[in-house]
Parts: C-alpha cells; structure tokens; sequence
C-alpha cells in the first residue's frame, strides 16, 4: 500500500473493523490533483450499494484554487467506488443480513499512483467500548512515556 492522501480517523473509534477491501475510484478533472493537495475530508464519509453498483457518499473533496470556475465539480458528490461483482455481492449479502456497515477507512495512492479507497465491514461500537479504547490508548501512551523516561 502506497501514501495515505486521507484517512477516516472517526471510524477506527466508533466501528471495530471486520474486514477490509481495496476498491477504485472514479474523479472527475482536479479531484486527483485536490488529493495530492491534501484536500479531502472523510470524516461523516461512509458506503452503500446502489443498484448493485457501490458509492462513496458524503466524502469532501474540495476544488484548487487553480480550478477552472466554470468546472467545479460538486465537493460532497456521490462518488462510484468500483470492485468485482462477487465482492460487491458478498458485502451487501452481509450488510443486509448482518446489519454490519461500509465505511471508508482512507484514500491513498497504490504502487501504479492510482488512488484507490480502502473500505471496510464495521460493526459500530457502543459507549462502553469507545471508553475501553480511551483506556488502552492512555495506557499505551502512559507505557511509552515510563520507557522513554528510563531509556
């Protein structure tokens, strides 16, 4: 996997990932550019399969300023996220009968520099296991302190 040009970081805390899966994307015009530029936001950003075809909704992908005014595609436009018809089949198998969630993890740029989306299976999480993970990370971030203290 190549350099990460956006991640979802509010989907590793709110869903426990199941599995994940590497999906193509179509853009129009500057959106490829606006990537490299650093200017996507996948915060609220999730997946659903439409007509048996699945697309990337909600995501933020703003324009350059470089951008030609006259064509500005729409930022949060619902985007065609492109797989094999078994895999698209088998992940709306199991989110219509397991009730599990596509969310977008990250975009990012594969070996080919073709920017590819990382989607996942997730299983939202509840309060209680949103705080335990508060208290992992703080007892993890506690642990490399105590080592860098006596390192």
């Amino acid at each position: 996997m190549g350099k990460d040009l956006a991640k979802n970081k509010k989907a590793l805390f709110d869903f426990s990932i199941i599995e994940t899966f590497e999906a193509g994307i179509v853009l129009k015009g500057s959106e490829v550019k606006a990537l490299r530029a650093g200017r996507a936001n996948l915060k609220d950003s999730f997946a659903r399969v439409i007509k048996g075809e699945l697309f990337l909704l909600n995501a933020h992908i703003s324009h350059l300023n470089t951008t030609h005014s006259a064509f500005r595609p729409d930022e949060r436009a619902p985007r065609k996220l492109l797989m094999h018809r078994k895999q698209i089949d088998k992940i709306f198998g199991q989110v219509t009968q397991d009730g599990l969630t596509l969310v977008v993890l990250a975009l990012y740029l594969n070996d080919k520099n073709i920017v590819k989306a990382r989607v996942a299976l997730a299983k939202g999480k509840n309060l209680h296991d949103k705080r335990e993970t508060i208290k992992r990370k703080e007892a993890d971030k506690e642990a490399r302190a105590a080592m860098k203290k006596y390192v």
